[in-house]
């Protein structure tokens, strides 16, 4: 089973096809109500809304999914009988399997109804239509520019190995950015502004510091950059939080900062690794739809 934890929750839509074939002279039956188990559609339409809710049961590697919409439609021609399963949920994996499931068992259940007077009947396709939501919806655009700071007493005194700021040259180079610059610094607010603000410019969409955010006697980060943003992210910070504390209750301890100063968003980040790749997952790819907008891009 796949590992979904560092997902972010989403929309996520699906809608499935599923058409059964059947004889003239049964869907003759169905409008003139002659058929001996009665009306299929009702029935039909129940099964696939609890094969949606019950589908981990039924399909071994399906994740358990909160269902938040059902819709199921039907369209009845001369020979044909087609249903359409729409499924809407806000979590962290797509619920394609959901909606075709649906469709599958509502065109068993009408088979099932049916068969007593058609033996002719054949289940065509069960075709997915469409699916919606999650990262995949949301390219990490290449060939945007980044810049690391590590902010950390011991690790400019060379006492302490970097790990942090490796790993954020590392998830962001394959998120497609390129890293133009990289400086490890103390905890000193003078020397962190002044690197921060040289760094800025608009060849460079993204800077992020790591360390300095805690509450420790010399984390002095978030004092660094006060008065540098031009604007404040708060939401970018609120996205870090949110999927944080969801995951480590000291998260809240962090203080985590965000803002553009001119053209560059800048990120003030904890120094640990499990931070830095929360982080990452909490606001990539989304993140990069930043760096088209304040240079005067629009909304897809």
């Amino acid at each position: 089973m796949r590992d979904v934890s560092a997902k972010v929750s989403s929309l996520r839509t699906a809608k499935a096809r599923a058409v059964l074939v059947v004889h003239p002279d049964t869907i003759l039956a169905m409008r003139e109500g002659r058929v001996p188990k009665g009306d299929p559609l009702p029935v039909a339409r129940i099964a696939a809304i609890q094969a949606v809710k019950n589908t981990p049961q039924l399909i071994a590697y399906c994740h358990t999914v909160p269902i938040d919409f059902v819709g199921v439609e039907f369209e009845v021609s001369d020979n044909e009988i087609a249903v359409e399963v729409s499924v809407k949920s806000i979590y962290k994996t797509g619920v394609e399997m959901e909606a075709m499931a649906g469709a599958m068992v509502a065109v068993l259940n009408l088979y099932d109804i049916l068969k007593m007077i058609d033996d002719t009947m054949e289940v065509r396709t069960v075709t997915l239509v469409e699916k919606t939501g999650g990262k995949s919806n949301f390219d990490s655009k290449p060939g945007w520019n980044f810049g690391v700071i590590v902010v950390s007493d011991g690790v400019s005194a060379g006492a302490r190995i970097d790990e942090s700021g490796e790993v954020l040259r590392r998830r962001l180079t394959e998120l497609g950015g390129q890293n133009l610059e990289f400086a490890v610094v103390p905890d000193d607010p003078e020397t962190i502004r002044e690197i921060c603000e040289r760094w800025c410019s608009p060849e460079m969409q993204l800077v992020v510091l790591t360390g300095g955010t805690g509450l420790g006697p010399r984390d002095s980060t978030p004092e660094a950059l006060a008065g540098l943003f031009t604007k404040t992210l708060t939401g970018v910070v609120d996205q870090i939080h949110s999927y944080g504390n969801s995951r480590l209750p000291f998260a809240m301890l962090s203080r985590v900062q965000a803002g553009l100063v001119g053209e560059t968003v800048v990120i003030a980040l904890p120094g640990s690794v499990g931070a830095v790749n929360d982080a990452v997952d909490a606001l990539f790819p989304y993140l990069t739809h930043a760096f088209d907008i304040v240079r005067g891009g629009g909304h897809p």
